[in-house]
Formats: C-alpha cells, sequence, structure tokens
C-alpha cells in the first residue's frame, strides 16, 4: 500500500471539487441529489457545495463497509499502522492548506486550528501502534488439560457521526483508531462542515493508499440519513459527538441493533477558584477556557465559580483580559474571537445572555453581537439557575457565580445534569484534590482549564456527557471485542 500520486495538492483546498461523496474508494456525483451549500461563517458567502446523501447512499456505503472488513481486517498489523502514519504525514505536509480551509469553513481561528491540528497529530501518532496492542490472554483452566486463550478482534463496522466545532479532528479520533484495529468506517459529518470533517479525511486517506470500501463518507442532513446512519443492521458500533438530546437518540438507535454506542455529549462545565488561589493565574485560564473557539466546544468553561473573598478582583481583571480579545475573521492572523457557526447558534448564545440579565445579572461587557461575532461577553452577579449558567451557552460568554465555602462550590459544581469536565485552582494542591475528587466529571484539571487532551489517558464524561472514553486503551476497548478459544489437549471426562 502506497500513497496516489494521482490527488493534486489542490484538491486539498476549500475550493477544489467537493461535490461528490465517497463510496467504494469512488468519488460519487449528485446526480440527482439535492446539494448542501458549504457557507464561511465569518461572511455567510457560499464557498462550496456537497451532496445532500439518502438512505439509500447510507445503505449502499454500509454495505461496501461490510464487504471490505472482512479484507481489511487480515491486513498485516504493520500495514495498517504505515497508512496511519501517512495520513498524519501528509497533514503534516499540506498543514498551511487545510489551516485555511477549517478557518474558512468552520471558523476557525489560528490559535484553535493549530490546537486541532497539533492534538491530532498527537492522537494519530499513538494510533500507529494500536495494531500491535490489541493484546489478549492466556490462562489456565479448571478442566484438566485444558488451556484458555482470549484474543481481540475487530467489532466490524463503525458509524462516525462527528460534530461541527472540532471538525477535522473529533472525526479522525474514531475514525482512525476505528481503521487502525481492523474495522471498516461510514463517516457522517455534521452538515456545516462536511469537507474538514468528512470529504477530507476520506481524500487524505485515499491518497495514503488506504483499499476501496474502508472508509466510506456520507454527507448530509441528520434530520434525513442520520437515524440510518445510526442504526444500520450492519452496524457494529457508533461514534458519536453532540448535544445530548441528539446522542440519546444516537444511543437508542444504536442499542436496537445491539451496537456499542461511545458518545461524548455535553457540558456544563465549572472553573472553580478556590479562596486560595493565585487569581492571576485562575483569570488567564478563564480567559482561554472560555474564549477559545468562541467557547464553542463541549469541554470549555461555562461556569466561573469563584470564592466571594476573590470575586471582585477576579470580575475587574477578568473583563479587562475579555475587552482586548481581538475579534474577527479567522484567516486574520491577530484573531482570537472569530464567528458562531450559524445564527441560529448566535440567537440560542444572545438569548440565555439576555434572560440572565432579566434575571438580576450584570452585564458588565458585550452581549450583543455583528453578524455572527458575538462579542466576548462577562457576566457577574449571577446565580446557578440564571439561563447563560443552568445551560450549556456554548459561546463566548463567561457567567461568574460566588460562592462561600469548598462545599457550597462542590454542590454548584455538580448541580447540573452533565458531568464531562471541570478545573480547580488553588495553591494547596491537597485542597484542590479534594474538591476535584467531590466534583462529578469524567476530567478534571487543577490550576488549569478544561480544555485539554492527550492521547494516552482516557477522554469522556458522566452523567448526561456520554458514555464511554475515547484514547489508548479505552477506545480500543471500544472498537474491538473479546473473543475466547479454550484447547481440550486430552480426552475430558463427561458426567453422561
Amino acid at each position: 500500500m502506497a500513497r496516489s500520486d494521482q490527488i493534486e495538492t489542490t484538491e486539498l483546498t476549500i475550493d477544489a471539487d467537493w461535490n461528490g461523496l465517497y463510496i467504494d474508494g469512488e468519488w460519487r456525483s449528485p446526480g440527482d441529489r439535492e446539494t448542501i451549500a458549504v457557507e464561511n461563517p465569518a461572511t455567510r458567502e457560499t464557498v462550496n457545495e456537497v451532496p445532500a446523501g439518502t438512505v439509500d447512499d447510507v445503505d449502499e456505503a454500509f454495505e461496501v463497509a461490510a464487504a471490505a472488513q472482512e479484507e481489511w481486517q487480515d491486513v498485516l498489523p504493520q500495514e495498517r499502522g504505515e497508512i496511519i502514519q501517512e495520513v498524519q504525514d501528509l497533514v503534516e505536509e499540506h498543514h498551511d492548506e487545510l489551516t485555511e480551509l477549517l478557518a474558512i469553513e468552520s471558523g476557525s481561528a489560528r490559535p484553535k486550528a493549530s490546537r486541532e491540528f497539533t492534538s491530532t497529530g498527537e492522537m494519530m501518532h499513538d494510533v500507529v501502534t494500536y495494531p500491535f496492542r490489541m493484546t489478549g490472554s492466556h490462562s489456565q483452566s479448571k478442566i484438566a488439560s485444558k488451556e484458555n486463550i482470549v484474543k481481540r478482534e475487530p467489532v466490524g463496522v463503525v458509524s462516525v457521526i462527528s460534530p461541527w466545532n472540532f471538525p477535522f479532528q473529533l472525526s479522525l479520533r474514531a475514525v482512525a483508531p476505528a481503521i487502525a484495529l481492523g474495522n471498516a468506517v461510514v463517516l457522517k459529518p455534521a452538515s456545516e462542515t462536511p469537507i474538514s470533517g468528512g470529504l477530507l479525511i476520506a481524500r487524505l486517506f485515499e491518497m495514503a493508499g488506504l483499499p476501496d470500501g474502508v472508509l466510506n463518507v456520507v454527507t448530509g442532513h441528520g434530520s434525513e440519513i442520520g437515524d440510518r446512519v445510526a442504526s444500520h443492521p450492519e452496524l457494529s458500533a457508533v461514534a458519536f459527538t453532540g448535544s445530548t438530546e441528539i446522542g440519546q437518540r444516537v444511543a437508542k438507535n444504536a442499542a436496537e441493533q445491539l451496537a456499542l454506542p461511545a458518545m461524548e455529549l455535553g457540558g456544563n462545565n465549572p472553573h472553580v477558584v478556590l479562596e486560595d488561589a493565585n487569581v492571576g493565574e485562575a483569570v488567564d485560564a478563564g480567559i482561554f477556557g472560555s474564549f477559545m473557539h468562541q467557547g464553542q466546544i463541549c469541554i470549555s468553561i461555562n461556569r466561573h465559580l469563584v470564592h466571594e473573598s476573590l470575586y471582585d478582583e477576579y470580575v475587574e481583571r477578568f473583563v479587562e483580559r475579555a475587552s482586548e480579545l481581538p475579534v474577527g475573521d479567522p484567516l486574520d492572523e491577530d484573531t482570537i474571537v472569530g464567528p458562531i457557526i450559524n445564527e441560529t447558534e448566535r440567537d440560542n448564545i444572545l438569548e440565555y445572555v439576555e434572560k440572565s440579565v432579566e434575571q438580576g445579572a450584570t452585564l458588565e461587557l458585550g452581549g450583543s453581537a455583528d453578524g455572527l461575532f458575538v462579542e466576548p461577553t462577562v457576566l457577574s452577579e449571577m446565580d446557578n439557575d440564571m439561563a447563560a449558567a443552568c445551560n450549556e451557552h456554548f459561546g463566548p460568554v463567561a457567567p461568574i457565580i460566588p460562592f462561600e465555602t469548598d462545599e457550597e462550590a462542590i454542590e454548584l459544581a455538580n448541580a447540573t445534569e452533565y458531568g464531562l469536565a471541570a478545573s480547580v485552582h488553588s495553591t494547596t494542591i491537597s485542597r484542590a484534590r479534594d474538591v476535584a475528587d467531590e466534583i462529578e466529571a469524567g476530567m478534571v484539571h487543577i490550576n488549569d482549564q478544561p480544555i485539554n487532551n492527550e492521547p494516552h489517558v482516557p477522554f469522556g464524561g458522566t452523567k448526561a456527557s456520554g458514555m464511554g472514553r475515547y484514547n489508548g486503551e479505552w477506545i480500543i476497548d471500544e472498537l474491538t471485542e473479546p473473543k475466547w478459544t479454550s484447547i481440550q489437549h486430552e480426552p475430558r471426562d463427561y458426567s453422561f
């Protein structure tokens, strides 16, 4: 398997021809299908279009994937790893084109795009080793002359339904492990980011020499094909990242096929600043955790919980820092805060802010929008029940809530249906650990902020924030299944 020399570099740019589904190693033209406009959220200009796939397209993709997987699982592990490495090499080679594509399609400012590609690269380097980490075991038996062997095998066909906020990374974090472990994949990217979340990935794997049918990409509206992607009879596992509401529906559909769901869902992540915290460090972390990618991250800070003795200083310093953040087109190198992905998301954000002010919050900064550019917004005198705090606002909004004791901070942090990520600041590590241990979240970061991901530690949440974990041995467990084989070496005496 080797890189295809027939794919031109220009085919990785935003204005390349992306108007096709990728099924069985072929780019299928739209034909009589409808198309979906790909829009630049910074300008609202249509920059490309992709096909609106149908249920029939999904069915064909699964049938092709099931056939291809039977051969792919027998490919030598080093060859599967080489494909993953080749994709990563291509990403590094075409970094500039891909950064521009991500900026234009998803509104990703350079700091966010850089972080997305860096995290993806770290993950891919680890995934290269996955084919050799499908380890099993050998054990004795309670029956004479018998031995037990347990090995891991790929689950089969994996569907990946990815979001628009980190489309490239959050697609590949499931696609790459699935392929490395011997599975085939049907990928359905978000309709807002069908290129960076789907068709781009297909092209990279095509360039890397992946056999036909192992990866299939069907773009389309979730309302029309989402249920089929999550419930096809050939489905063995589904990886979904998105809202809790949609995730529950995806999990239900998958369960009807007895397919294993791996779900990263919504979050309402607290940033807890204890009485003995370093305020400057907590503010720096809070600014990054609230405004990276306009707050459009499941693990971004949704609530700042600050001890009352530090509250006024924290609000003052936080507002000062937030007011200095450059807002603008992601293609501008100085931009930190780019556009919200669409009008619906923007309107939800502004509504949460308006309702919170009506409920008694003080608007310290921002609160309005120019097109899809929502100003960095800071709300003080908040409580946990106000709209911008009790909902996942998913925008550049920082509600700041005071508390009196560590016990109250824990209570406030846990007073949500979500349990994805959190952060705790204190100059006493043991105290921070005590609070972190009581916070109901899958990931807690001390003297940092919640936007963290490392390829060798489990990534995921509790409660309504999902089920299963990504990365390392945890995603290997999700995308493989154990098989027990016993060997009876001598004749066995039976009871009849």
